[in-house]
């Protein structure tokens, strides 16, 4: 067992034992406290019966101040077992997020790695072929553009970075301005078909459809969408891409794939920073759990909102809601 997982397992060994410790204690004072106020009143009451007077009056502010004491232990008890159960609780879960968070840290560190790691090596050994090697024309070319597009995606690695920590510091600058949407998607979806050429795309977007937007935001969460779908399908799948109009005042942007889809409860986690599925498929693709993240914190900055459907006869239909501009 990992050095790590048995430190955390006596951590929370020890937060037990003290919490059970603590309740145990409460619990043995306050039957402490109540037998030794029954015993005192009993005691009292029995003192004035031997001096044989009629003492009603008194034996009835005894009887009054045991109740009385019995709902102050009582009221009491209830109030401190309820604040250390609510401080239990509290920290109880603000330890497990710390420690979700810093397991997602570490496999966002190593996806990071991974991700840097591998376009950089065929990179280098595309150049290292070039440098060492005299290639035909096709081949070089060939060469060059693997090269390109493993650049593309260090980019793209950057650039998602970049902007998640900008946005999370408020220090991204939105600017809006009118943007012809179909366009867009278009030139996005064009330049995935360089890059993946043995993919299959099809599209059917309405023309001319213009949102006020900040361009380069906007370009980055249609590029996620489709890098997303391209990474949860397999190459024989197809890749749908659509833009029509809802009504005068909105529109809705599409991206569907046709892979192995997502289980209603990780539609709900899917938007989460470093979040990724435990499925299998979702282990062996790229990826860092910031793409979907980023896209929703894109989509709420235009006042838009996204959903996840299931598509048929299987895969998953990322949806965009835009309010549109004449």
């Amino acid at each position: 067992m990992p050095l790590k997982s048995v430190k955390i397992k006596t951590i929370f060994f020890i937060y037990w034992f003290l919490l059970l410790y603590i309740i145990a204690a409460l619990i043995w004072w306050f039957i402490a406290l109540y037998q030794q106020n029954e015993r005192m009143s009993d005691y009292k009451i029995h003192i004035l019966s031997l001096k044989g007077k009629d003492n009603t009056a008194q034996i009835t502010n005894i009887k009054q101040d045991r109740l009385r004491k019995r709902t102050q232990y009582i009221g009491e008890g209830s109030i401190f077992l309820l604040i250390i159960s609510a401080g239990a609780i509290f920290l109880f879960r603000a330890v497990n997020k710390q420690l979700k968070l810093t397991r997602q840290q570490q496999d966002f560190m190593m996806a990071v790695t991974h991700e840097l790691k591998t376009p950089l090596a065929v990179t280098r050994l595309n150049l290292e072929t070039l440098q060492k090697r005299k290639l035909e024309e096709v081949q070089q070319q060939r060469l060059i553009d693997n090269s390109l597009q493993e650049s593309n995606r260090m980019n793209a690695l950057c650039n998602n970075l970049l902007l998640s920590s900008q946005m999370e510091a408020d220090g991204y600058k939105f600017t809006s301005e009118r943007t012809n949407l179909t366009q867009l998607l278009a030139s996005c979806l064009t330049d995935f078909q360089n890059r993946f050429p043995m993919r299959t795309f099809t599209s059917e977007c309405t023309d001319s459809v213009f949102v006020d937007a900040d361009v380069f935001l906007l370009q980055m969460a249609i590029n996620n969408l489709i890098d997303n779908a391209i990474k949860y399908s397999s190459k024989e799948t197809n890749i749908h891409v659509g833009l029509a109009l809802s009504n005068a005042s909105l529109c809705r942007l599409s991206i569907a794939d046709e892979g192995k889809g997502i289980s209603p409860e990780n539609k709900q986690k899917i938007f989460e920073k470093f979040y990724r599925t435990g499925t299998e498929a979702t282990q062996k693709s790229k990826g860092t759990g910031l793409g979907l993240y980023l896209v929703d914190r894109i989509v709420k900055a235009h006042h838009a909102k996204i959903f996840v459907e299931n598509n048929h006869p299987k895969g998953t239909i990322f949806i965009v809601e835009l309010k549109t501009v004449v």
